[in-house]
């Protein structure tokens, strides 16, 4: 058990990773831990922090030398896969990739391999990129990830190549004999003029504590193109970090979905630089929060290059007890003249006792550029409300329908069918409840 001390948490950090043997933290593990015995664990004092103090959820009991076990009761994962759609399925239970759950079809474009063959096969792709994006000198779950990471799926598609079969990472937390943590690590590599999806999804089941620290590089090469999804619906109990690093190149298009309906505190960190000319990327975020979720989305796009656009929409409802949390930052550099940047994020408070904190953010070194950024809060729109009562639809039936509409511009970006279908359904159940 952990006391309240946040220096405690950080030594029974360092004294599991010292434990390892010395081969085991050679080169970036190394570096890491350097870095981890630097770096405080954040606060609320910290300003990147300030409404969401992941150390308190530290504190909840976890047993921090027990990083890496998976107290692994699942048997089978098929009531966690999207009805009908044909894919492959990376199943991660507790952070560890189970090969015995999951199903990955042959397909010369896709080259799959854990971290350690890829290492012992000095495959290029994976040492030029592997933690090159992610700066672990900097955040301490990043420097605490790469110290940790032991296994980790890589996965590259092939220079030209267009994949039709979905790419779905499936990461179960089971905390069903006790509390669990789990720091899966993954690195996506898309080729020069290459065609993918990628679904990433996250579910617990079990009533103990769940701490996950996740983290996705996605590498996009030249004039590739990449869809992605991320899906989070957890436990009350669940403490989720989670941090999606993008590397894209030029002419390279790139859309990510994140869609959040449940957990304790969940913070999602999105990082993406635009390094080159011509490339195109957006973003999109729906949390929809209930009783005591607490939410918390942080992303930061760094425009390097000119000719470059990106656009970024992200809506929340807030309901009951539950919080919400919006910092977006946009980045112009000065050798990036003629980019279009755009942010937007919109909020609608359900209960006197939600809360959302927005801060969309600017800055800008470059003159010849079109960005804007804006925040919206407000509540249910009481005309539309009554119109539709006056139409002889009850009020819950009303607020549902117009939660529904709302949320439906974030949830039309999904163009996998059976994704679209499973979201669209949590969706329902939880404003219909």
């Amino acid at each position: 058990m952990l006391t309240d001390s946040k220096e405690t948490i950080k030594e029974a950090l360092l004294s599991s990773i010292r434990n390892q043997t010395s081969e085991q933290l050679t080169g970036v593990r190394s570096e890491a831990l350097s870095a981890l015995e630097t770096l405080d664990v954040p606060t609320s004092r910290n300003e990147e922090w300030k409404y969401t103090d992941f150390n308190k959820a530290l504190k909840k009991n976890f047993d921090f030398s027990q990083v890496g076990n998976t107290h692994q009761t699942l048997t089978s994962v098929d009531q966690y896969k999207f009805d009908g759609l044909d894919a492959d399925y990376f199943v991660f239970i507790n952070g560890k990739f189970s090969n015995e759950l999951s199903i990955i079809k042959s397909d010369p474009k896709v080259q799959v391999s854990n971290f350690k063959e890829a290492e012992k096969q000095g495959i290029s792709a994976f040492k030029e990129n592997f933690s090159k994006h992610t700066d672990y000198n900097k955040d301490f779950f990043t420097a605490l990830s790469t110290a940790f990471y032991d296994d980790g799926i890589f996965v590259k598609v092939a220079d030209n190549a267009v994949i039709e079969r979905p790419l779905v990472f499936l990461f179960i937390s089971d905390s069903t004999k006790g509390n669990t943590i789990a720091q899966p690590r993954n690195l996506i590599h898309f080729g020069k003029s290459s065609d993918a999806s990628v679904v990433e999804k996250f579910i617990s089941i079990g009533d103990n504590t769940q701490f996950t620290n996740a983290i996705s590089e996605v590498v996009i090469r030249e004039n590739a193109s990449a869809k992605y999804y991320k899906l989070q619906s957890e436990n009350p109990t669940a403490y989720h970090i989670g941090t999606t690093q993008v590397y894209q190149e030029k002419n390279s298009h790139f859309s990510i979905t994140t869609i959040t309906t449940n957990g304790g505190i969940v913070r999602n960190n999105l990082n993406l630089k635009l390094d080159g000319e011509g490339i195109d990327t957006h973003m999109y975020g729906l949390y929809l929060l209930d009783g005591n979720t607490h939410v918390d989305n942080h992303t930061a796009v760094d425009h390097a290059k000119p000719h470059s656009q990106s656009n970024e929409l992200y809506k929340g409802v807030m309901n009951g007890k539950s919080t919400g949390v919006f910092n977006g930052k946009i980045f112009v550099r000065q050798d990036a003249q003629k980019t279009n940047a755009f942010q937007s994020n919109r909020n609608v408070l359900l209960s006197d006792d939600a809360s959302i904190y927005t801060k969309p953010q600017l800055e800008i070194w470059a003159d010849d550029v079109k960005c804007s950024h804006g925040a919206t809060t407000g509540q249910i729109d009481e005309e539309a409300l009554f119109y539709l009562q006056s139409r002889g639809i009850s009020k819950d039936t009303a607020k549902a329908l117009l939660m529904i509409a709302f949320a439906s511009e974030v949830v039309r970006e999904i163009k996998i069918k059976e994704v679209k279908e499973y979201v669209e359904q949590i969706i329902h159940n939880m404003l219909h409840d």
